[in-house]
């Protein structure tokens, strides 16, 4: 096991639920879930005491009121919770220059060699997780590792606010019992494929042939063999390029597709002003395809994009094309949607793009 790399994974406890219990004192100790009540919503986040009633991340919020009849719901302050995952971020930042985030409340970190002058990454999570509580009141669970995938596992071993070293001559031992299931990217799906195989575990993975492996699923095949021996070799990337920005809202009630206009629009331009805070942005990339999502009533989701010879140059331009896009929805006339959502793809570096135009005028063409 190559243990060129420190890796630590940070994960904050029950985020948004801890932040609203920090600063309402009236809901400590109580079973709270950030949700906007009604059959439509879904939960953003359980607290610990919630959680104990088996309510959890994404679950349709009548599902958590019934499971959990005397939990606190409270409204989502996204404004809030990104203000306190920019001074997490700050503290991060002090340890190394090499910081991931995956999401408001988690991010991987490269420790091999950090800028506190710490002598482990051990000592530099443990600083860190000092840190955050010292600063925000709030606690965090981290993981440390010879790579990514590991020290995210690593980060859930101990939850809430602890902290799991795993060492690289025990990675074999360590993810040898584990349920294969654990491993990023196996899903239900592929964990009943894996389970008609005989393997359950990540050791009865292990023993599977490479070339069986990769005759039955291909690239990820092979994928799964080093998985299965702890190789991850992705290295931490502290600069995420843009891939996408979408807006998506679910209705009180379901609609036909003809009466999306307007949400169509306004959720056009909250895309559009995402999309203008990514060119002001200081490595700007372009957007080049609108994409329109749609989930039916039956939770069909459809998506259609489409890549013009010019992208829309205004929020009301894009919500035009988005709501012209509906004509490549082939579904029955009576078939009834419950959310929408528009988004820009296909992004570029504004480098690239003004290259390719430049070589488009050259040759005298139009891009």
């Amino acid at each position: 096991m190559p243990d060129s790399r420190k890796i630590i994974h940070v994960d904050m406890d029950a985020f948004y639920a801890s932040v609203e219990q920090r600063d309402d004192p009236s809901l400590r100790g109580r079973p709270v879930v950030v949700a906007w009540r009604g059959a439509r919503s879904v939960v953003c986040a359980a607290s610990y005491e919630a959680r104990t009633f088996g309510v959890r991340s994404a679950m349709p919020a009548i599902r958590a009121e019934r499971l959990c009849p005397e939990a606190v719901f409270v409204a989502p302050d996204f404004a809030r919770y990104k203000a306190v995952s920019r001074q997490v971020r700050e503290i991060f930042l002090r340890h190394t220059a090499l910081v991931e985030p995956l999401s408001l409340d988690e991010a991987y970190l490269d420790a091999t060699t950090t800028l506190s002058g710490l002598p482990t990454a051990t000592a530099t999570a443990e600083a860190i997780r000092a840190e955050i509580h010292a600063e925000t009141a709030l606690t965090a669970s981290a993981g440390v590792a010879p790579n990514k995938f590991l020290a995210k596992i690593a980060s859930d071993w101990n939850k809430p606010d602890g902290l799991f070293v795993l060492r690289p001559h025990r990675v074999e031992q360590f993810l040898t019992p584990l349920p294969v299931g654990r491993l990023p990217g196996v899903g239900q799906v592929m964990e009943r494929r894996l389970a008609e195989l005989g393997v359950a575990t990540v050791g009865d993975l292990r023993a599977l042939p490479p070339t069986e492996l990769e005759r039955r699923f291909g690239r990820w095949g092979r994928r799964l063999h080093e998985l299965s021996q702890g190789i991850d070799e992705h290295p931490v990337r502290p600069e995420r390029p843009t891939m996408q920005i979408s807006s998506e809202d679910t209705f009180t009630g379901d609609l036909p597709l003809d009466a999306l206009a307007p949400d169509i629009v306004r959720l056009a331009e909250k895309t559009w002003a995402g999309y203008q805070r990514e060119l002001q942005s200081p490595r700007a990339r372009l957007a080049r395809t609108v994409v329109l999502k749609l989930k039916t009533s039956d939770f069909r989701i459809l998506t259609r994009s489409l890549t013009p010879p010019a992208m829309p140059d205004s929020p009301a331009a894009l919500g035009q094309l988005a709501c012209e896009m509906r004509n490549r929805v082939d579904l029955p006339a009576d078939t009834r949607y419950r959310l929408v959502g528009v988004g820009l793809s296909g992004f570029i570096d504004a480098d690239s793009h003004a290259i390719q135009s430049g070589l488009f005028e050259a040759d005298g063409r139009s891009p």
